[in-house]
């Protein structure tokens, strides 16, 4: 037998919790098990067909490209930032990756710096941080404040140690709250970030689907401290080409130098043809256009429609500002999940995908307090090419009614009234 050691930043490590549940629900469905699957947050919407045509076109495309990704395709980057994000960058700024979830990472093997993150956050950022062997303060933020990070406690953070080299890793819209900053908001965060020397690394993967359109990147308050990640998976559908690109300042071009110079040593470049078919993405259409407008046209209205029916339980839940996720805050139902024997997230989850076979995840899987009565939904369980032909067929004032959801996204409807009857129930 061979002599194994494994790296003590590694062992211990798990498989991504929303990986993991995704698994999970598909080897319960192949045993015959009906599952509404809540719990990957993947975009229901095909991939718009002017990329996919883009895609095909180029599938001979066969030579390795630059390790900082085409030049076209990062002049179509840093464009698009220009019209959906608000701040300008250029062409040498931004190195094209494997997905904005290993250029993260990335930029963490780069910098010796202690990890910020605020509580409730994705998954894999503290696990990548161990990974790399980086510390990590958690910020709580609460459900009374909207689950967003105060900018007098990351100031609060930062005075303890002046001078640290930090990263606040803020995501926004927010997979896990469906919660998004305001241009006030961001502009305070920025100034303490700025005031403290902390770099800010944007997880601004589903800024597109801000529902009102508006989104803005807290690069245009702080643009010599914030690298701005990003990529095709949730706006465009194609989460599985794993395409991501992150944008840096000229004032940290030794951080991106030092990412790219990882990149050539590991992934080397992304794949030629997707990275052709992405500068048809980034370049953008009336066609593509008219796709991201329906897309957050149907998420706006399901996500009202699933925070109305998860009220009527007693659930506390903030109405969604972006993306396709809620935080559903349990603690109002404390006393009658306590007298079913149920006193944490962890049990719930299991009660729902075991009874009525609904899949979600704990808050605790997101960074909040072990045990805390929260779970994390992910409202995707629809056929989104479906939905998104009969949106487009509908005037564009036409209210997306109740009648229209259960047509269109009647699994979603399904396991939120699936939910909702088992916390009320005996």
């Amino acid at each position: 037998m061979p002599t194994i050691h494994l790296r003590k930043s590694i062992d211990g490590v798990p498989e991504s919790a929303t990986l993991a549940i995704n698994e999970k629900s598909a080897e319960l469905i192949a045993q015959g098990r009906d599952i509404i699957r809540f719990g990957l947050g993947q975009s229901p919407f095909p991939v718009p067909p002017t990329v996919v045509d883009s895609l095909r076109h180029h599938a001979a495309e066969k030579d390795y490209l630059p390790v900082q990704g085409l030049a076209p395709l990062r002049d179509s980057v840093a464009a698009w930032h220009e019209r959906h994000s608000g701040f300008s960058t250029t062409a040498a700024d931004i190195v094209v990756g494997p997905g904005s979830k290993e250029l993260l990472y990335q930029v963490q093997l780069a910098l010796d710096a202690e990890l910020v993150l605020p509580s409730p956050c994705w998954v894999s950022y503290a696990p990548q941080a161990r990974i790399a062997r980086s510390p990590v303060a958690i910020l709580e933020t609460t459900w009374e404040d909207r689950w967003r990070l105060d900018p007098d406690r990351l100031a609060h953070h930062c005075a303890k140690d002046p001078g640290r080299c930090r990263i606040l890793l803020l995501n926004y819209p927010c997979n896990p709250t469906g919660l998004t900053y305001t241009p006030a908001e961001l502009a305070a965060l920025a100034a303490v970030a700025a005031e403290h020397g902390v770099i800010i690394a944007a997880d601004e993967i589903y800024g597109p689907l801000q529902h009102a359109g508006h989104h803005r990147s807290i690069a245009g308050w702080y643009p010599e401290g914030t690298i701005v990640t990003g990529g095709l998976s949730k706006w465009c559908g194609a989460g599985g080409w794993r395409l991501g690109t992150a944008t840096f300042p000229s004032e940290l071009k030794e951080v991106r130098k030092a990412v790219q110079a990882v990149a050539s040593e590991t992934f080397t470049s992304v794949s030629a043809p997707i990275q052709y078919a992405a500068i048809t993405a980034f370049d953008g259409s009336e066609a593509i256009d008219n796709y991201l407008v329906h897309c957050r046209r149907l998420l706006t209205a399901l996500g009202a429609n699933c925070v109305e029916t998860l009220r009527t339980s007693g659930v506390g839940v903030h109405d969604p500002e972006g993306g396709f996720y809620l935080l559903l805050d349990l603690r109002p139902l404390a006393e009658p999940l306590a007298a079913r024997g149920i006193t944490t997230g962890a049990q719930v989850a299991e009660g729902l995908l075991e009874e009525p076979g609904v899949a979600l995840l704990p808050g605790e899987d997101f960074n909040r307090p072990a045990g805390e009565l929260s779970l994390r939904m992910a409202y995707v369980a629809f056929d989104g090419a479906a939905a998104l032909a009969a949106c487009e067929s509908l005037p564009a004032d036409a209210p997306l009614d109740t009648a229209f959801l259960e047509r269109t996204c009647g699994p979603t409807l399904d396991g939120v009234q699936r939910i909702r009857d088992w916390l009320t129930g005996p």
